[in-house]
């Protein structure tokens, strides 16, 4: 069994990332952490502080990609959950089906995966890097307001 370090972040497709900022950011009070435009596949990853976790907003930044289907399809909403991983690779191969390809990409500066498991029920999962000094000793595990 591989361990699972900790929730990463929850992944929440969104069509568009300003709107959508207006109440993770602004009604909720998430700070966001960073942003990023990635070629592969092509969308855009907002990341807002959640404590001891992310949520990550997820945006298709072409309207032909698997992503902007699945939003058609299925709308706006939670569309995976991370975990944090010593080794991505061999997490994903250990908690994917049998043959499933392990196809590795990079978010945030980590490299990350999906788990391809038919007994995940029916929720996608993503393995990516745990960096300990970033993850447990920087973070204080709670959202710090100002007074």
């Amino acid at each position: 069994m591989t361990p699972l370090r900790r929730l990463d972040h929850v992944a929440i497709a969104v069509r568009d990332t300003e709107r959508a900022l207006e109440y993770f950011a602004g009604a909720l009070g998430l700070a966001v952490v960073s942003s990023e435009e990635i070629p592969v596949p092509r969308v855009r990853l907002t990341y807002l502080d959640a404590g001891n976790a992310y949520v990550q907003l997820v945006q298709p930044l072409d309207p032909d990609s698997e992503l902007a289907a699945w939003l058609g399809e299925n709308g706006e909403g939670i569309h995976h959950i991370c975990f944090g991983v010593d080794d991505v690779a061999g997490a994903v191969r250990a908690l994917s089906d049998p043959g499933a390809e392990v196809v590795l990409g990079k978010g945030r500066g980590r490299v990350s995966s999906f788990v391809t498991a038919a007994g995940s029920h029916g929720v996608r999962i993503e393995c990516t890097e745990f960096h300990r000094a970033t993850d447990v000793d920087a973070s204080p595990g709670w959202l710090v307001h100002a007074d």
